[in-house]
């Protein structure tokens, strides 16, 4: 009879180890020397170098008597959106009520299709609100002449309205390749902002009125997850938005790479850049400037699309610029430098 063992103890015995066939020598050689860091397409110093490369075919095409601005001066016939449908502008939301002197004044300079002009009684007849009313009726829109309580209803109880308002259609979104031939045309390198999860439309009305002070040819929004062009925007833009045009990208990274194919330069702002803006030498090349949220930043996905993260250098005394600030201060950065090439 079996002489029973320890409980739980193996019964069968250890046989002969089998060899590996030299695999283990292979494993212990290893991948080789770690590449540099200007080697690592992701590393910053790596993105410094693919955008000097970038930067360095772009001059050397243009000293053959190629244009600066790359793929931007020529039209393409068949262009598509990033979502492989044709390109064609956007249209969003209803119809929406813009208040304020400036704005609404500014809107119907531009000829934007308004379909009611609204003037509060007995409001303070001063030149802008006299221009308004007489390109209102000169072009056949409607004028209402009510009560300021119905005004105060109509623009909502944020809205300071100064006595006048005009409700307007949908805002017409461009395509982002509209932009880039925009500028083309008149011969410029291409200097366009992009919002990335922006979603305050204080924020946006005021880089698209530096955006149009400082020689920029739009703005870019995402479709999801930003702010558009509502009248909040057209208020705090000034009148600009009326004379600068915003497109809407139906996806912002693949939007922002369709864009670098077309000879563009992808730079994100945040305060932990590899480049200063001061040392910043792609300004005269043609560029999308990108802003991120105040809190979150630019998303992952557009900061590995970027050919440069750069910061703009700031007192210790303050955390951060926002959106706008941040947005107004390298367009004029951009500018100046354009200015003295």
């Amino acid at each position: 009879m079996a002489k029973p063992g320890r409980p739980g103890a193996s019964k069968k015995k250890k046989g002969p180890t089998v060899g590996s066939g030299g695999q283990g020598r292979q494993a212990l050689e290893g991948r080789g020397p770690t590449p540099k860091a200007e080697d690592r397409s992701w590393h910053p110093a790596g993105k410094r170098k693919a955008a000097q490369e970038r930067l360095e075919a772009a001059r050397s095409r243009s000293g053959r008597g190629g244009a600066g601005a790359a793929s931007a001066t020529r039209k393409p016939s068949t262009a598509t959106s990033t979502s492989g449908g044709p390109r064609s502008a956007k249209k969003t939301g209803d119809a929406e009520v813009l208040s304020g002197r400036n704005s609404v004044l500014e809107a119907l300079r531009a000829r934007i299709p308004a379909t009611t002009l609204y003037l509060a009684a007995r409001v303070e007849m001063d030149d802008r609100v006299k221009e308004a009313l007489g390109l209102a009726t000169k072009r056949g829109i409607p004028v209402l002449e009510v009560m300021r309580p119905e005004l105060d209803r109509l623009t909502g109880p944020d809205a300071v309205h100064q006595g006048i308002a005009i409700t307007v259609p949908a805002y017409q979104y461009a395509h982002p390749l509209d932009l880039v031939e925009a500028a083309g045309k008149r011969g410029q390198a291409p200097l366009l902002v992009a919002l990335d999860g922006v979603t305050d439309p204080r924020n946006l009305g005021a880089i698209i009125r530096s955006t149009a002070a400082f020689g920029g040819h739009g703005v870019i929004v995402p479709q999801r997850r930003s702010v558009g062009v509502t009248a909040a925007a057209w208020k705090t833009s000034a009148g600009a938005a009326a004379r600068t045009p915003v497109a809407m990208a139906p996806n912002l990274t693949q939007t922002l790479k369709q864009l670098k194919s077309e000879g563009l330069f992808i730079l994100g702002l945040d305060g932990g850049g590899d480049v200063q803006l001061p040392e910043l030498e792609l300004a005269d090349q043609p560029l999308v400037i990108v802003v991120g949220s105040e809190g979150k930043g630019l998303s992952r996905l557009v900061t590995e699309t970027c050919d440069a993260i750069v910061s703009i250098p700031i007192s210790a005394a303050t955390e951060s610029l926002n959106a706008g600030i941040a947005a107004s201060v390298t367009l004029y950065e951009v500018a100046r430098r354009r200015a003295l090439a």
